[in-house]
């Protein structure tokens, strides 16, 4: 599945009204390890069915990373059931963000 683009319009339907988990990539285009996030993030979206991955650009949604306390990016986080289940900071390769969703429950 593709990565959805998540904003405050799509947030309700997008997130909080998912069966499924949904991990959130909190980010920006001037982010030196977000852009090092995004292919992996990206990688997640295609190879794991179980889950809906979506990202928030927090220049252009402040409101929501506001919502999250997001302070730095990249930060990752993890929904599930409309509940705030993990938390992740920094860049990290495609197995440690699988191990996160996984103590999220989310896999």
């Amino acid at each position: 599945m593709a990565v959805l683009t998540i904003t405050k319009d799509n947030f309700a339907s997008e997130v909080l009204g998912s069966d499924k988990p949904v991990l959130i990539d909190f980010w920006a285009s001037w982010c030196g390890p977000c852009r090092m996030m995004s292919p992996v993030v990206d990688d997640i979206a295609e190879t794991t069915p179980a889950i809906k991955v979506g990202k928030v650009n927090v220049d252009e949604q402040p409101a929501l990373a506001a919502q999250f306390g997001v302070q730095s990016i990249p930060t990752l986080i993890v929904i599930k059931n409309g509940q705030n289940v993990g938390e992740s900071l920094g860049a990290k390769p495609k197995g440690a963000v699988l191990d996160f969703l996984r103590q999220c429950g989310a896999l």
